[in-house]
């Protein structure tokens, strides 16, 4: 069932609404520059087992009003807030993907985690989509400035080229054509702002701090878009938070593996309880091992095949994993490496 909310007296959401019996509700937000149909395959299987499956369109893309401003953080937050208070929404799963992911994070921070009893992130654009200073794991200011221009000069290029990347398996030219027409039922001026807005918003890592329900974290290891020490920061800040890898999947995990992904771990979602502190081990098609081990000075000691690096304490797991790739890449190494 389909209708509109109203979240600014000039600006209706497009929200799809899929057995709205149940009490088991996952409200899902697509991310950059999808629609809720880019959760077709979830919204195909997950009613027939008893969910409640809510996508919105976010203002500017899929079937929603497209105005020519609102497309910071903020304001794409307090939208969500209008859509879970027009539908009474409580205790659900609240899942992003992408920047849906950042804007779910935003939420959590801004509404006070208002009605979300647990949170999924699917290879979630936090804490920042571009590289910083202390985060040196996103995408160039560069590439994304060069988004932009190319969103201006020739929007069906720069969505191919996107839309090319998104995936790690083979997609056929079908399902390609289909997912290119997605992001251009967007409009261009708010395909470019929700780039600016990865320019000009704050990191989230202040906002991954205030989130205290059960979180789920997917991401593919072999994401080229939203990288994977994303989800290891996502792990290492939210603190009652699980890390789910996908060897095999890159930005579009719901379709890489799908088998995966579509059945046992959403439903792990609504009906297990996500352990605090879960830690996951990585595994990955690269050579060589990569021992970190906690010395009596609480330094780290990292050992990689013939040198070692000394950490200082109280640095952040991604930071060493994201170093040791930069290794590996750069001396051209191949193999498999393990963390352990």
């Amino acid at each position: 069932m389909g209708f509109y909310i109203n979240v600014e007296p000039d600006v209706k959401i497009y929200v799809e609404d899929l057995n709205p019996e149940s009490c088991n509700t996952i409200l899902f937000l697509h991310g950059w520059p999808a629609s809720h149909r880019m959760f077709e395959y979830q919204f195909d299987q997950l009613p027939k087992l008893g969910y409640r499956c809510i996508g919105i369109d976010q203002r500017g893309f899929g079937n929603s009003d497209k105005p020519w401003t609102g497309y910071d953080y903020d304001t794409l937050a307090d939208d969500i807030r209008c859509v879970v208070e027009a539908l009474n929404l409580q205790n659900f799963v609240l899942a992003g993907h992408s920047t849906g992911g950042a804007i779910a994070v935003r939420y959590m921070a801004r509404h006070k985690e208002y009605g979300v009893a647990k949170l999924a992130l699917f290879a979630a654009a936090a804490p920042s989509v571009i590289q910083r200073p202390y985060f040196p794991h996103g995408l160039t200011r560069e590439a994304v400035i060069k988004i932009i221009q190319d969103t201006y000069n020739d929007r069906p290029e720069m969505l191919r080229g996107f839309g090319n990347m998104f995936f790690f398996q083979h997609v056929t030219q079908s399902f390609s054509d289909w997912f290119f027409q997605m992001g251009l039922q967007a409009a261009g001026w708010s395909t470019a702002a929700i780039a600016k807005s990865w320019l000009n918003e704050e990191s989230l890592f202040n906002n991954l701090r205030e989130i205290h329900v059960p979180t789920l974290i997917l991401h593919g290891i072999q994401d080229k878009i939203c990288l994977f020490p994303l989800a290891i920061a996502q792990n290492e800040e939210i603190r009652n938070s699980k890390l789910v890898s996908f060897k095999y999947s890159g930005h579009g995990l719901f379709y890489d593996e799908q088998n995966k992904v579509q059945n046992p771990v959403i439903r792990n979602i609504v009906d297990s309880k996500i352990p605090s502190l879960v830690h996951t081990r990585v595994f990955s098609d690269m050579p060589a091992m990569a021992l970190i081990s906690t010395t009596k000075e609480h330094w780290l000691i990292f050992s990689l095949c013939f040198f070692k690096c000394l950490i200082p304490p109280r640095v952040p797991l991604y930071w060493i994993v994201g170093m040791f790739v930069q290794i590996m890449n750069h001396i051209g190494l191949s193999g498999q490496y393990y963390f352990v």
